[in-house]
């Protein structure tokens, strides 16, 4: 039997493979309407707003961000829509599919039923989407739409993650190398 042609076939598809894809994990939404104000004694930073935190006031100039609605889903196929409302606003979220760089939403931003915003725009998957609002009494309210995956948030995730990645390509290099060595006379 000649296994020249299985050898060719078996080196060209490993070739050909990207070590380097991973099969993309779903990726969590969180949408929340904001009030942002300066008062003299500011309350902490709600923790979903942490990492953008000091982004938050070098762009808005305010010291305090209170979540007055939120909502956080899971896109699996990037065509879920959703709704973050609060008693006054309601920010309503529908996904339109995704590409390598993020996701392509309509965003529609109500005041009771009073349409204020219609809105096509990108969230990226490696920055958050903040938007301006109308001013609220003594604040501003603020759209805050970031990815979030549950999965980054373990330190170990991505360990592992590096180490599962690293051993399918030892596996795959010590099958190729047995294949040859099982093939020569």
């Amino acid at each position: 039997m000649h296994r020249g042609p299985l050898l060719f076939a078996a080196f060209f598809a490993l070739a050909l493979s990207d070590p380097t894809a991973v099969r993309a994990a779903p990726q969590t939404v969180w949408s929340g309407l904001v009030i942002a104000e300066n008062v003299p004694e500011p309350t902490p930073i709600p923790p979903e707003l942490a990492q953008i935190e000091q982004t938050l006031k070098d762009l808005f100039g305010y010291n305090q961000f209170q979540v007055i609605g939120q909502s956080r889903n899971t896109l699996k196929t990037g065509d879920e829509d959703w709704l973050a409302s609060s008693k006054y606003f309601a920010l309503h979220v529908d996904a339109r599919g995704d590409s390598e760089v993020g996701y392509l939403l309509n965003l529609r931003l109500y005041k009771e039923k009073e349409l204020l915003l219609d809105w096509d725009t990108q969230l990226s998957k490696k920055s958050p989407l903040v938007i301006k609002g109308p001013q609220v009494g003594s604040g501003q309210l603020v759209l805050v739409l970031l990815l979030e995956n549950s999965d980054q948030k373990n330190p170990a995730y991505h360990k592992h993650k590096a180490d599962a990645h690293s051993n399918e390509v030892i596996t795959a290099w010590r099958r190729f190398t047995r294949l040859i060595r099982d093939s020569l006379p």
